[in-house]
């Protein structure tokens, strides 16, 4: 068990369990760090176990992820159950959807299930958007754009240490708004923001279990579908990609959900939607990387570029984002 020297919120943490549990615990096990400042630990006792979320309150609110957590509960969907809460002290004792991630799972003879439940889910959870409209902060262009901007600075700028020309910032520029613009064209639903392989869990039963949702926002119907069939962590051929968006737009459609007027509309913004965000996740793991000092992230940029790379391709209001793609990182990392 820690000392208060040595891990003090994990001592405090410690602390606090005695108080709100009804059994000594038996073991404390790291169960994940996600890109933030939170920490998540397995706690173990006689009868099973639970985690633990230990969120700094000078860092982390925990206050959106009990929110969303028992809003997300009542469209039925299988996310952590909340325990006991500390906002004060950063705790929450949550129930515990396993170790199972997708990510360890997917393979050729299973994803057609695994990806099904996934988007199963995803409907229910686009579904909820119509029960209360206010509920989640909006998606909006300053957002949109200053995810967008971590390409720039934290990718191309600080962790390839390159000085952009005038002509090559002017591109992105025009990409960015591109980009932009088809992000706010859409209908606007409840976005999980983080709905991937490794934020979602394979359990026998409800599957799957999901992580990872206090950044919800009201935004882009594609956004989610994109994070989880072109996800950074594991590629599918393209036209297995473009059937999953398919089936998955003519469910929605037969539950009323707002899919835009005709299939290739729909594709073009699963495609747009997929670049910004791509353009983002790359950002965001050179600062996980130069901020935070964790490096176990760049290992995906290679893939994630190659997302970005591949449909810039095809889409002629893209081509200036590629010029400068090939230009200033051609096989670099």
């Amino acid at each position: 068990m820690p000392t208060r020297n040595a891990d003090p919120r994990l001592y405090a943490l410690q602390q606090w369990l005695q108080q709100v549990l009804d059994e000594p615990v038996q073991d404390i096990q790291v169960a994940s760090a996600d890109a933030s400042f939170r920490r998540y630990f397995r706690i173990f006792v006689t009868g099973g176990s639970y985690i633990a979320m230990d969120a700094p309150p000078d860092k982390e609110d925990i206050a959106p992820f009990v929110q969303i957590a028992q809003c997300f509960l009542k469209f039925g969907l299988h996310v952590p159950e909340i325990y006991q809460q500390n906002a004060e002290k950063g705790f929450l004792l949550l129930s515990d959807l396993g170790d199972e991630v997708y990510l360890k799972h997917l393979r050729a003879d299973n994803v057609e299930k695994l990806y099904g439940d996934a988007m199963d889910a995803l409907l229910l959870l686009q579904q909820g958007t119509f029960s209360n409209t206010n509920f989640l902060p909006e998606y909006d262009a300053v957002l949109l754009r200053n995810e967008l901007e971590l390409f720039r600075d934290c990718y191309l700028v600080q962790h390839l240490q390159l000085k952009l020309e005038k002509e090559q910032n002017l591109a992105l520029d025009q990409v960015f708004g591109v980009l932009i613009q088809s992000a706010l064209a859409q209908p606007r639903v409840f976005v999980h923001r983080d709905y991937h392989s490794r934020n979602l869990m394979l359990l026998s039963d409800h599957n799957p279990g999901i992580l990872d949702f206090q950044d919800a926002v009201l935004g882009p119907v594609t956004y989610d579908l994109v994070s989880l069939l072109r996800d950074c962590y594991i590629s599918w051929p393209k036209k297995q990609v473009e059937n999953w968006v398919l089936g998955f737009r003519k469910q929605a459609e037969e539950v009323h959900l707002p899919v835009g007027s005709d299939a290739a509309e729909f594709l073009r913004w699963f495609d747009l939607m997929g670049v910004q965000r791509h353009l983002k996740a790359i950002g965001i793991f050179a600062r996980l990387q130069h901020r935070d000092g964790k490096s176990g992230y760049l290992g995906d940029i290679p893939r994630t570029m190659d997302y970005v790379k591949e449909v810039s391709a095809r889409y002629n209001a893209l081509q200036p984002l590629l010029k400068v793609i090939r230009d200033v990182t051609e096989d670099v990392v």
